[in-house]
């Protein structure tokens, strides 16, 4: 076995000998560089070497294989030209989506196979004909007894996660299934670590294989003890409600947030700006003059979120950026290490924050060994947390009111209005008026978050995580979208358009849904019961000092 190391050279997709259709599609999806395995592992797929990866999760491993596999394997046969076999349904579902996104160019036919799935659909699209298989052992052998499953022509055989499968007990499905495969296959098997089972495996089953082995430098943080590093654990579906909620919370002056890809970055701007946010992308897709144009926001604090690839962040320098996120755990260690580094520098406090899916729990203990620092795990905050954090912002905002002077002429309102009611209630009135508005019509307060614990013990091959709350049964009022031409170019932000609304028509602001607001329009959700009202309201009104025209959104 002839061993090979990765560092993160910066070298482009286009370098590793990949076919332009792939190229194309990589680039469509936003993919900007290769992860360290994907650069080390690809030309070598390429000339059709066996090859044992090790490499933790979420370092790339899927794009590593799952592109060169494309790229060899015969397609439109009868029988599957390839066979990826993983430990999780979860996995086997994740793989098999990566594999069609990869494959779109080249019409490639994908099935993920595991147990619990309709054996008799899986069967149906089989005898249809498919080019790669996904599968977890047990259902992956259950189809090889029944015949159902043909590995005659296999080319390309994948173990992914073969410590995983070997920790769930899955040691004599993969003998069997490895021993109907054609010896004149290409291998791959990837593994976190090189167990002595791995390595016998290994030996038994590859072809003279390369080892790729992606190796963590020790490295520090300079100036770590004024990072405060944090992480939660969210699943995807639930990653933007727990961003909006920990931004809420931390109230950052400016904060960078990571995604791995571009399409990432443009989709979590758009919906972060539907929440009530100010935010602007930075990616590799952008001009010189847009990345200068985002970047003279973020000096002027007319925006407060930035989010970017790491290609897209290298080299910036923000004074006074308070906070890192990591919406996407990094591919690799040391590229946390980049990320965070960016806060807590020249004696600043800073604040480093996570969101890690529960399966990538071990990613975090990669990056806390390389760092020799720990990020600890916490829940995510509670919707009291939520109010309560509201409340003393708007306690800051009245004090900060107060200390600026200039009320006098405010004071003949509440002489008006100390015949009738009590100061107290004058003031808690007042109030409640600014910290109203202060809410941004986003997020509802009651939205529950599941709430996901780290494993215990050392089960690497439970991957179900405990879960807890459920989402509220109460039932959602009718809404209906509302146009407005005004949008980001306008310098409109979400509470310009609440104030507006409740200004113009009276309505509570409790009757007013999500925000969406693009460069050139935004749309509102209004309650049915209200929004003919609101329409004729807004006509008469102005937003930003400007007439606007305001009409139902058309349907989509």
């Amino acid at each position: 076995m002839s061993p090979t190391t990765s560092s993160a050279a910066n070298i482009a997709f286009a370098e590793l000998g990949l076919a332009p259709e792939l190229l194309k599609t990589l680039s469509e999806l936003g993919y900007e560089e290769p992860t360290p395995i994907q650069a080390a592992a690809i030309p070598l797929l390429l000339e059709g070497r066996d090859l044992l990866g090790l490499a933790a999760t979420g370092t790339g491993k899927t794009a590593a294989f799952a592109l060169p596999l494309l790229q060899l394997i015969e397609t439109g046969q009868a029988v599957p030209s390839a066979l990826i076999l993983v430990p999780t349904r979860e996995l086997a579902i994740q793989v098999a989506q990566a594999v069609h996104r990869y494959g779109k160019g080249k019409g490639v036919e994908v099935l993920p196979i595991y147990g619990g799935q309709s054996f008799q659909q899986q069967l149906k699209v089989l005898k249809r004909g498919v080019d790669v298989v996904v599968a977890t052992p047990g259902r992956a052998l259950d189809h090889i007894r029944r015949k159902t499953l043909r590995l005659g022509s296999l080319s390309v055989l994948v173990l992914d996660e073969a410590d995983e499968m070997l920790d769930m007990g899955f040691a004599e499905d993969l003998e069997a299934i490895l021993a109907e495969v054609p010896p004149a296959r290409q291998s791959l098997l990837f593994s976190a670590t090189l167990a002595p089972r791995i390595g016998k495996i290994a030996a038994k089953y590859l072809r003279n294989p390369v080892e790729v082995r992606i190796t963590a430098e020790a490295e520090t943080l300079g100036d770590g003890p004024l990072v405060r590093q944090a992480a939660y654990l969210v699943r995807r579906p639930h990653k933007l409600a727990a961003l909006g909620r920990i931004l809420d919370i931390e109230s950052p002056d400016a904060a960078l947030v990571f995604c791995r890809t571009r399409n990432d970055v443009d989709e979590l701007v758009e919906a972060l700006n539907g929440r009530g946010h100010r935010a602007e992308a930075m990616h590799g897709g952008m001009s010189q003059e847009e990345r200068d144009r985002v970047m003279n926001k973020l000096r002027k604090s007319t925006i407060d979120l930035l989010v970017a690839t790491d290609v897209a962040a290298r080299g910036l320098d923000i004074s006074h950026l308070t906070h890192v996120v990591n919406y996407d755990v990094p591919s690799a260690p040391k590229a946390y290490v980049h990320r965070i580094g960016r806060v807590g520098r020249a004696g600043r406090e800073g604040v480093a924050i996570t969101l890690a899916e529960p399966r990538e729990h071990s990613l975090l203990k990669n990056i806390e060994r390389l760092t020799k620092q720990k990020i600890v795990v916490e829940a995510l905050p509670t919707v009291a947390d939520l109010k309560a954090r509201r409340l003393e912002l708007t306690r800051a905002s009245v004090r900060e009111s107060i200390l600026e002077g200039g009320l006098d002429q405010f004071r003949v309102v509440v002489e008006s209005l100390s015949d009738e009611f009590d100061l107290f209630d004058i003031a808690s009135g007042a109030v409640k008026m600014g910290h109203e508005a202060m809410l941004t019509g986003g997020e509802s307060d009651d939205e529950e978050i599941p709430v996901t614990m780290p494993p215990r013990g050392k089960n690497k091959g439970d991957s179900r995580s405990s879960t807890a709350g459920k989402r509220g049964r109460g039932r959602t009022p009718a809404v209906t979208r509302v146009f407005v031409s005004v949008g980001r170019a306008s310098g409109v932000r979400p509470q310009d358009l609440v104030r507006a609304v409740t200004s113009a028509s009276g309505i509570d602001n409790r009757q007013i849904g999500s925000i969406q607001i693009s460069e050139r329009f935004s749309l509102i959700e209004v309650a049915d019961d209200v929004v003919e009202h609101v329409l004729k309201s807004l006509r008469r009104a102005q937003i930003k000092g400007k007439k606007v025209k305001v009409r139902l959104d058309k349907p989509r």
